[in-house]
């Protein structure tokens, strides 16, 4: 692929800077450099404000109400969006769901369901992990029996991320429970506001309840939202875990989070000097700059492909993103020093204007590296992701 940047690039680089610096509400922009946590209504206000401008959609084809973007469109889009201070396209319904629907679903449920993930009329959760399967995700215990006219579901998932402010979830249920682990499962869409539908939150180390647990107590699935066969979900499982696992690579996120460290060290002082000064940590800086760009060329190279199943790419992209935005973390961490641990978490929820007694930025300098600390476990951790890589690219068994 032609990764030279033709002026038709740089013009569209250029609009998107000019529409992100126009568009994305101050409010919005200003919590994502602090690093604080967004309302539901943050989120759906910048959706729509995309959505009635024809970009809701970066990754979908025309067809379905995506903008029909080449791979590196996209990474412009994302790396100017985050650079200008907006918030994460929410990956749940745009990124997960959506890309299944398309592929995998009916006629019946691309008209119902893909609109409305554009807009955010309905948000999307999803419905994996269980206490006893995390990573070894076919353990699962949630069940589908069959009943009149669909299924009754019975189980918990937990680490559910916004479930809290979600209608919807996709949900893989065992329907064969004689089968083998991984088959035997069905992936279905699960109304969450009907009765025997119990939400919890769970308490992060940052003091967020971004995610949660969620008990399915005799809940009703019609059979028409069930995706594809019966029994063959963990086909489709396996093709939103690598559209997820691509999405975790935060590219733009870490764009963000490296301007604002640089930032960090030219304004911040030690014995009188800035720290920008010191070699170590430009050395440290500089490494990081070197893996962000390894990462951007792996990540054009995987979204070129994107027709197709991501294959290992994916893992390799979760790998090396998750652990950057850990590393970006730390270092500014580091940075604003002993400053940054005065952290109170009613700061990060925009309830109090605490910043502690060190600079501008040492309270989104704790709170971010307590918050990254999840990056390398979530959507399967490191040590799941390294031996999925070495299956399918060395033939280890």
């Amino acid at each position: 692929m032609d990764l030279n940047w033709s002026k038709a690039d740089l013009a569209f680089r250029d609009e998107v800077r000019q529409f992100v610096a126009d568009r994305l509400p101050a409010d919005i922009r200003n919590k994502c450099r602090r690093h604080q946590r967004l309302e539901k209504d943050d989120y759906v206000r910048w959706h729509r404000i995309l959505a009635a401008h024809g970009w809701g959609a970066p990754n979908w084809p025309v067809a379905y109400g995506g903008t029909g973007w080449s791979p590196l469109q996209r990474l412009i889009f994302e790396v100017e969006s985050f650079k200008g201070g907006a918030p994460r396209l929410l990956p749940l319904g745009l990124n997960m769901i959506g890309p299944v629907l398309i592929r995998y679903g009916s006629e019946a449920q691309k008209a119902r369901f893909l609109s409305r993930i554009i807009t955010l009329e309905d948000w999307w959760c999803q419905g994996y992990s269980e206490p006893q399967a995390g990573s070894d995700l076919a353990s699962l215990k949630t069940r589908a029996e069959r009943a009149a006219n669909g299924y009754v579901v019975h189980g918990q998932k937990t680490w559910t991320t916004l479930a809290q402010h979600a209608n919807w979830m996709f949900c893989l249920a065992r329907t064969d429970p004689d089968a083998r682990p991984q088959a035997g499962i069905s992936m279905l869409l699960i109304d969450l506001r009907q009765p025997g539908v119990t939400v919890r939150p769970i308490r992060t180390l940052d003091g967020g309840t971004e995610v949660n647990e969620v008990w399915l107590d005799g809940v009703h699935v019609p059979e028409d939202q069930r995706v594809g066969e019966e029994n063959q979900g963990w086909t489709y499982a396996k093709y939103l875990l690598g559209h997820e696992r691509t999405g975790i690579a935060g590219l733009g996120h870490c764009h963000r989070e490296l301007a604002l460290l640089k930032d960090m060290a030219a304004r911040t002082c030690a014995d009188g000097r800035s720290v920008a000064s010191n070699a170590r940590l430009n050395d440290r800086i500089t490494r990081v700059e070197i893996d962000m760009l390894g990462l951007e060329m792996l990540l054009l190279r995987v979204a070129a492909g994107s027709d197709a199943h991501p294959g290992p790419q994916s893992s390799i992209l979760k790998v090396l993103g998750s652990e950057i935005q850990q590393r970006l973390a730390r270092l500014q961490f580091e940075v604003m020093g002993l400053e940054s641990w005065p952290y109170d978490p009613a700061w990060r929820f925009a309830e109090a204007d605490f910043f502690g007694p060190g600079p501008d930025g040492a309270a989104a300098a704790g709170a971010s590296y307590l918050d990254m600390r999840k990056t390398t476990i979530y959507g399967g951790s490191t040590q799941i992701q390294k031996g999925i890589i070495a299956k399918m690219l060395m033939g280890v068994a």
